[in-house]
């Protein structure tokens, strides 16, 4: 061997080389390196500063609903291509496929602490929580059968707001929604808005915001805008934190944050006082 040359690096064994590659996720806000199981088994919830990571429409069902009362809801309806937006068709196909949700919202009936209920769950994972003409009808089927069945309605928002390849469609649905919330409300059945992150743009503008009750998880970003655009419109520094569930709190928008490990028994206590007597 020359003094040169170095000894060829052995292979590591092919035990090492099957390792996953999700094995740890590392958290965003405290850098902590988690072990993924053990944060699925903490509810998505980081062990170490209780960051609340981004969480599927089926994991938050799982999540409230009392054992085997969640029955999914309008599962078929699926995404058209209204205004012929380019490759607008083959997104939604491929992110159906990659997902395994049809579109950014799954709703059903459910029981909570044995209240009935109907929920509308975004999943911010399909075309990031935008509300289009599906997601707008399912949820508005959502609000209608729970006012038909005298059932609570809970919407969680995770939303970048309305969908512009569906343009005008796309904002129609906030006006729908509201509609049917408000037929929801004359009879004299609660409505609660559960914020998680992100709830912002035509969401925040319409159904997010105007719950009996509006609870948020800790830390969520709730705006309308993003902070840039809202500083370049309104030419004025901004507070710190200012689109923050705990600054909502402080304004009034929000009525409570509840940690993730305690929305299922919060639920239920809202919905047994809000709830019509039997």
């Amino acid at each position: 061997m020359g003094i040169f040359d170095k000894p060829r690096l052995k292979r590591a064994s092919k035990g090492r080389d099957n390792l996953p590659d999700d094995l740890w996720t590392k958290c965003p806000d405290c850098g902590e390196l988690l072990h993924t199981l053990d944060l699925k088994q903490n509810d998505l919830v980081c062990t170490n500063c209780s960051h609340h990571f981004l969480m599927g429409a089926y994991d938050r069902f799982k999540l409230i609903a009392d054992e085997g009362s969640f029955e999914e809801t309008e599962r078929e309806l699926i995404s058209t291509n209204p205004l012929e937006f380019s490759n607008y068709a083959e997104k939604t196909e491929l992110l159906r496929a990659k997902t395994g949700l049809k579109d950014a919202v799954v709703t059903g009936k459910l029981e909570i602490g044995g209240n009935p209920a109907m929920a509308a769950v975004m999943d911010f994972k399909f075309f990031a929580g935008s509300m289009g003409s599906v997601v707008g009808e399912k949820i508005t089927r959502a609000i209608e059968k729970a006012t038909a069945e005298k059932r609570a309605i809970l919407i969680f928002s995770s939303s970048s707001g309305a969908r512009m390849q569906e343009g005008m469609l796309s904002l129609m649905q906030m006006a729908k929604t509201c509609g049917a919330l408000a037929l929801h409300s004359e009879a004299k059945l609660p409505y609660i808005s559960i914020f998680t992150h992100p709830t912002t743009g035509g969401v925040t503008a319409s159904f997010a915001t105007i719950g009996d009750i509006n609870i948020a998880e800790p830390k969520c970003m709730i705006g309308f805008a993003g902070p840039r655009v809202v500083k370049e419109t309104t030419h004025q520094d901004l507070p710190p934190g200012f689109q923050t569930a705990e600054f909502m709190l402080d304004h009034g928008l929000v009525d409570a944050i509840v940690q993730r490990r305690d929305l299922r028994r919060k639920l239920s206590q809202f919905l047994d006082y809000t709830m019509p007597a039997k």
